[in-house]
């Protein structure tokens, strides 16, 4: 169980030292007066306490993601705990901040109107289509899961899967138009709180009773020949880096009444993510004995509900395995209805179109729904695929809107750009090869795909040494 304990100090240690380097590398300012004291409207805008907004924060992020992306990534052997570990510190905690704190230093708008102000005005127009499309398909996938778990476990007697998916759509609704802290800022909070405990049960489970890690070998690592590059940076996204997060962060920037709660709420839920996925990468791996094993249970076990359901029964008992599983239904529950409320700001705030009355908020809230509802019409594994992509590639938008502030602001841009470089890599060799994208062997892909990172950056290293010529000339034309 090395692995997966030096994972846990990484992720640890990465919270508070490169945490910090990034907040101090921001330059956080307290004197400022933020959204949520500026604009404060008792709906969207609604100061609360940072672990408050921690917590609500974790769940809008959490989903399926860390947990059955884990599950699924774990096929691919130790190396899902390097990339848990070290995308959530370099990539997913500095994705994260960054869309959240200039969201804050813009009126809280949401992730397209940030792309657009630093990125142009082009790229503005093509995000609030491109979120939006992914917000509903995020919310769409998080009523099919849940639907599916609930009926698994047969709670309160119903196994229809039909009906469940009713009760969450009708929830969903009320969540997306309700303000904040009538609905999700109370309830929230407490099914953060047991996600954490029962991922904290789970891992400490897999310690106490002595599991240990298989031997793993090289041909191990490729389930159904699949290769790492780039399936496994898109299996585990959100447990390292989701381009999701950074619709949702601007949510809770509205919220937020101190710049200085931007390392905790926004890189502190990321590697609490970071955790929650480690430890279920682990649970999969020791407790099927390996690759195959959970590769075998996964097929013919239910899948990944399946494999959890297992686990959580028979490390925490029958009580701590119905816990367990209800708080893994939550986290998916809890960020489909932000999914929503999300679009729903997102397209208020392309049309400047205020969302006080709920008369208003009705008439952008209902034809998201409609959508929404023909979307459960089609199978959860084609949805699932076209968001992988989509998820990551929002990803490295956002990471290039953040290397772009950074310029402007006169600041490295390093830490920022690098991860950008890399998950472009990522986006382009998976569009290049994955079934739903252009189907291309790897020896087309990889190459093709390295070649466009590379072009990308070379091309935003150009524009950051023209802006900055550029404003090196105009000081001293002064």
């Amino acid at each position: 169980m090395l692995q997966f304990i030096i994972g846990i100090i990484i992720l640890a240690v990465g919270y508070f030292i490169y945490g910090k380097v990034v907040d101090n590398h921001f330059e956080i300012d307290d004197s400022r007066e933020t959204p949520a004291i500026r604009l404060e409207d008792g709906i969207d805008f609604v100061p609360m306490s940072w672990f408050r907004i921690f917590l609500i924060q974790l769940l809008n992020i959490a989903g399926l993601g860390p947990i059955f992306g884990a599950i699924q990534g774990a096929l691919f052997g130790p190396m899902a705990f390097v990339w848990i570990a070290l995308g959530s510190v370099f990539a997913g905690g500095v994705h994260d901040y960054f869309s959240g704190m200039l969201s804050l230093r813009h009126d809280g708008q949401s992730i397209s109107e940030i792309v657009g102000i630093y990125l142009g005005e082009g790229i503005r127009k093509i995000m609030r289509v491109f979120s939006v499309v992914l917000l509903v398909l995020v919310g769409t996938v998080f009523m099919q899961g849940p639907a599916g778990l609930l009926a698994n476990i047969k709670l309160f007697g119903l196994d229809n899967v039909n009906i469940w998916l009713a009760i969450i759509f009708a929830y969903y609704f009320i969540a997306t138009i309700l303000p904040v802290d009538k609905l999700i800022g109370k309830i929230y909070p407490i099914f953060g709180i047991s996600l954490l405990i029962m991922a904290g049960g789970i891992g400490t489970m897999i310690l106490v009773k002595g599991y240990e890690l298989p031997t793993f070998t090289v041909s191990s690592l490729h389930p159904d020949g699949l290769p790492i590059w780039a399936i496994l940076f898109t299996t585990i996204a959100c447990g390292a880096i989701s381009g999701f997060h950074a619709t949702q962060s601007p949510m809770m920037a509205r919220c937020m009444p101190k710049e200085s709660y931007g390392r905790r709420i926004f890189y502190g839920s990321m590697i609490a993510e970071g955790v929650i996925a480690m430890i279920w990468a682990a649970a999969a791996m020791v407790f099927f004995n390996g690759v195959p094993g959970l590769a075998d249970a996964l097929n013919n076990g239910g899948g990944a509900a399946g494999v959890v359901n297992t686990i959580s029964n028979t490390l925490l008992g029958p009580v701590g395995g119905l816990l367990a599983m209800l708080g893994v239904v939550a986290a998916p529950i809890t960020s489909g209805d932000t999914a929503f409320r999300s679009a729903r700001l997102t397209i208020a705030d392309a049309m400047k179109y205020e969302q006080g009355p709920i008369k208003k908020r009705l008439v952008l809230a209902v034809p998201l729904f409609i959508i929404a509802l023909g979307l459960t019409r089609i199978d959860f594994n084609i949805i699932w695929r076209y968001f992988a992509w989509s998820n990551q590639t929002l990803a490295m938008i956002v990471l290039w809107a953040a290397s772009a502030y950074l310029v402007k602001v006169n600041k490295s841009h390093w830490m920022a750009s690098i991860p950008a470089t890399f998950m472009t890599a990522v986006s382009a060799t998976y569009l290049l090869q994955a079934p739903e994208g252009f189907k291309l062997s790897t020896t087309i892909a990889y190459p093709v795909g390295i070649v466009i990172a590379l072009g990308t950056a070379v091309l935003f290293l150009f524009k950051a040494k023209s802006n900055k010529t550029f404003k090196k000339s105009l000081t001293l034309t002064r």
